[in-house]
């Protein structure tokens, strides 16, 4: 990592450490907390902690044990916020180096994408320290007309009580493409880490940007992750995030339409077991007209665990010719689990089609009794209709490579939970 950083980043670290210390730690009684865990949010002594960076022999066995696409356009391997790996036949006019990299050798295409948005979820305090604190990441320029067909894969791994705060810029030329795979892991299953992540999509006119986070990290760490997406004229962004480790996390996605004929899709598929808790709010933000959002996030939860989801459509004044989708469900695997959904809608224009809405139910008697009666016994029954409940959301990623890893994340919390 660079020890020094460009002055305009200089700058906005201290205004930002300024800003974490001035606001207030959100309090039990805030909307955007609703039903939230605030205890979670005390990690103070956890932030003094060292991330020193491991010895070669672990690092040669993290390397090692970052497997995923088969054939990635690019891939980079982080320890502790350190890369340790990098591999990279994108081609010429692509840019896609470790973030600390990038603020050497491009610092000023970085300033002009870098946490442009306004935090409006909640976490307003947790991205100012982000932004105080960032080191390293991915950060990703796609030049217009330029099309990336493979996909391009960060994995980022926490060692001991490590605090990371990994960040990743993407941005998208006019009428390009390009997808990219974060996938969170721990080293070892007990030390609880801390991430506090950041993520910045810009999608440009006409272009194609598809992000896809894989969370699975031990289930004694704790996540913050927030992202914020944006879309110009007849862009198209989709954001897919699998949730099925941490103890903790909480994700909050913006999603702002800014140009007409743009398109977003926000998916998620969950599945908490244990004292798992997931916390995802989510804003879709119609500025332009003719503009389309579909949002769908499904969780399936185990044991005593807790989800909590609150998303709100926002159509502005001048988004005429709206169309906007917000749909949750729950599928609730045992009677000790907790859903909580809030979907909301607030409409400003004319000629608009929305809906919003949530459903919870538990497996019904008459399906188990139909797979038994094929020679299938009660507990892989469940699972096998967990999991094709969660498939409707992955197929949308429409990439068979990507598809298939996110299903080998699924398919392996599932395996846990039955052989607990």
């Amino acid at each position: 990592m660079i020890s020094t950083f460009p002055a305009w980043l200089q700058a906005r670290k201290q205004a930002a450490q300024k800003r974490y210390e001035e606001t207030p730690t959100p309090k039990r009684g805030d909307e955007e907390w609703r039903f939230a865990n605030i205890k979670q949010l005390k990690f103070e002594d956890h932030l003094a902690k060292s991330a020193d960076v491991s010895a070669d022999a672990e690092k040669s066995e993290v390397i090692a044990l970052s497997t995923g696409i088969e054939k990635p356009a690019a891939k980079f391997v982080f320890l502790n916020d350190e890369v340790i790996f990098s591999e990279n036949t994108l081609p010429e006019g692509a840019i896609c180096l470790p973030l600390a990299e990038a603020l050497e050798k491009h610092p000023e295409l970085v300033e002009q994408h870098f946490m442009k948005q306004e935090t409006r979820l909640g976490s307003a305090k947790y991205a100012a320290l982000h932004e105080a604190s960032v080191k390293n990441g991915l950060f990703v320029h796609i030049p217009e007309k330029l099309e990336i067909e493979g996909t391009i894969e960060a994995h980022h791994w926490i060692s001991g009580e490590a605090t990371v705060f990994p960040h990743t810029l993407i941005v998208t030329g006019n009428s390009s493409k390009v997808r990219v795979v974060d996938i969170f892991r721990s080293t070892d299953s007990t030390a609880p880490g801390l991430a506090i992540a950041f993520n910045d999509l810009c999608a440009g006119q006409n272009s194609q940007l598809d992000y896809i986070v894989i969370q699975s990290l031990n289930e004694t760490s704790r996540v913050i992750a927030i992202n914020e997406t944006s879309t110009a004229r007849d862009a198209r962004a989709k954001g897919f995030i699998l949730n099925t480790g941490a103890a903790w996390v909480r994700n909050e996605s913006l999603s702002s339409l800014d140009g007409e004929g743009s398109r977003s899709d926000m998916l998620s598929v969950s599945i908490p077991d244990h004292v798992q808790e997931y916390d995802q709010r989510t804003f879709q933000h119609h500025v332009s007209p003719n503009a389309y959002s579909d949002l769908l996030y499904k969780n399936t939860l185990y044991g005593h665990s807790k989800t909590i989801f609150s998303g709100l459509i926002f159509v502005g004044e001048t988004a005429h010719h709206t169309d906007a989708y917000q749909t949750c469900r729950n599928l609730l695997m045992t009677n000790d689990c907790e859903a909580n959904s809030m979907p909301g809608l607030e409409i400003n224009a004319d000629q608009v089609a929305c809906s919003h809405g949530s459903t919870s139910a538990q497996i019904s008697d008459e399906e188990i009794f139909y797979l038994q009666a094929r020679g299938i016994d009660p507990v892989q029954a469940r699972q096998l209709i967990a999991r094709g409940y969660s498939v409707e959301a992955v197929k949308r990623l429409e990439n068979e490579e990507v598809e298939t890893l996110v299903l080998k994340f699924i398919d392996e919390k599932f395996a846990h939970i039955a052989n607990a």
